[in-house]
């Protein structure tokens, strides 16, 4: 059934079960996903630009959904946002409203999906394969105001807002989802012995277009987030490839590379600066400030072999520290004195240490494969670093002196790289790739994950699309409250998202 309403001088476009060939508003049908007991139905008051949508159904999880779906075809970049307000208290907290982007609409289809609970519980939800099994990545904050997912590629994101012009990122996943797909708004009871109502205000759709991969261009964010409540905030993005970004000892200023180039920035955010390196202008991404913040050691690349050197950290001329190369430095001493790096001698990646003067080195690991990462632990006791000797790539921790290599992690599902020990000492930060994955490349799907230095399961802090480039030197802030990193986009070139 399908009825226009002429009420108080507002138009009320209505459609009901049965009258999926008529539009809503935007959206060009009306349907239920799945196996519901009571159909949905949908409504449009063309005066308020509100939608409001009532469904059915068991959940929106595992491997099939049930849940009503008002919807349209659309192709590309896409920006989806919204307010949701819930009708009535509700039978179920976990009854759920939000935007669904979704491959077909079978109810086992691959999907992402932005979904608020009935108890303020938001999520970006994903089925990355038809009949395959749900997963989430939950908001830090619940019931946000405003709700935003993007897609660029095959990647999907979250943003949710309590004001609607400052989003925060909450997470990212790639799903390869197949032009056209169905997009829109979706409600579920999560009791299929009721159904539940949501209105949607302020509701927008942007399309960006459709872009090939050579049409495609880097956007990174540089971004910080609280270990405590997860929440993560943007100080700069930029269409450009930059990476690696450390703090300075007073917390104010952000440290990052970018072209071969190191740059600052507040970290509350604002422009950046160019430091001066003097003739070090092939800098990686290998760098980091002493204990007392007035030294800066940087990887710079010298005739195609990356070299250490130090410099004021205010900028100025590079001294040499290493004589032989290929060497990345990764970690300062407590006391200033040693720097702690990865360095290939005879066909072997291994860990070794040198004076901030220069001399000679010394090799503290001796395994086959690749050795890498290492960083000291505040009090100098420990160095944690990252090696495949074990077949895969795990966190592993040695003595100062190279005694004692115990492996810390042995999670299956992971391969781990880049271990950030907080200044506190009570936590340990680091980058993990899906274990089918080879080296640490860049844009990927990749997890921040944190675990106390006393030795504990680790926990995810983040998931997100980056790798190469996103967390790989000392991260965190002094007060050990928030740690840096860069996430990645892959956007159209010429689009105005």
């Amino acid at each position: 059934m399908f009825m226009l309403l002429f009420a108080a001088a507002s138009i009320i476009l209505l459609a009901q079960k049965g009258a999926a060939a008529q539009p809503v508003g935007t959206f060009d049908k009306s349907s239920d996903v799945g196996a519901v007991a009571h159909g949905g139905s949908a409504q449009f008051n063309q005066s308020s630009n509100e939608y409001r949508l009532t469904g059915g159904g068991a959940n929106m999880w595992g491997q099939k959904d049930a849940f009503a779906f008002l919807w349209k075809k659309a192709s590309g970049d896409l920006s989806l946002t919204a307010r949701i307000r819930w009708v009535g208290d509700g039978k179920n907290p976990h009854r759920k409203a939000g935007w669904m982007i979704r491959q077909s609409l079978t109810d086992d289809s691959p999907y992402a999906d932005v979904m608020v609970h009935g108890d303020g519980l938001t999520s970006l939800q994903f089925r990355t394969a038809k009949a395959g099994e749900t997963e989430e990545i939950k908001s830090p904050l619940s019931a946000p105001s405003f709700i935003r997912i993007e897609r660029h590629a095959d990647v999907f994101s979250l943003y949710v807002s309590q004001d609607g012009k400052v989003y925060q990122p909450v997470g990212s996943i790639s799903i390869p989802l197949g032009d056209p797909v169905h997009v829109g708004l979706a409600v579920c009871s999560h009791d299929d012995t009721t159904t539940e109502t949501a209105v949607f205000c302020d509701v927008e759709i942007k399309a960006f277009g459709t872009f090939e991969t050579k049409d495609r261009v880097v956007e990174s964010s540089l971004e910080t987030m609280s270990v405590e409540t997860g929440q993560r905030q943007i100080v700069y993005r930029s269409r450009s490839h930059f990476e690696a970004p450390n703090w300075s000892s007073d917390g104010k200023i952000l440290l990052f590379n970018s072209g071969g180039r190191l740059y600052t920035i507040p970290a509350s955010g604002g422009t950046p600066e160019q430091l001066n390196t003097g003739f070090a202008n092939h800098c990686n991404n290998d760098h980091g400030f002493s204990p007392d913040g007035k030294t800066l050691a940087i990887s710079h690349h010298l005739d195609g072999k990356s070299l250490i050197y130090v410099l004021p950290s205010t900028g100025g001329s590079p001294r040499l520290v290493t004589e032989l190369g290929p060497s990345y430095w990764h970690g300062w001493s407590p006391d200033g004195k040693t720097l702690a790096y990865c360095a290939e001698r005879n066909a072997n990646y291994d860990i070794y240490t040198i004076g901030v003067e220069g001399g000679k080195e010394t090799r503290l690991t001796s395994a086959e494969g690749l050795d890498d990462g290492p960083e000291y632990s505040p009090d100098g006791r420990y160095i944690y670093f990252n090696s495949e000797r074990s077949g895969a790539m795990r966190i592993w921790r040695m003595d100062g002196d190279s005694a004692h290599q115990t492996q810390m992690t042995n999670d299956d599902q992971y391969a781990d790289w880049f271990p950030h020990p907080s200044p506190d000492g009570k936590w340990l930060v680091f980058l993990s790739y899906d274990k089918a994955v080879t080296g640490h490349p860049a844009n990927k799907d990749v997890a921040l994950r944190i675990m106390p230095l006393s030795g504990d399961k680790p926990k995810l802090l983040a998931r997100l699309f980056g790798g190469q480039g996103t967390i790989n030197v000392p991260s965190w802030s002094p007060d050990s409250k928030r740690i840096a990193f860069v996430s990645y986009r892959l956007v159209g070139k010429n689009s105005e998202n």
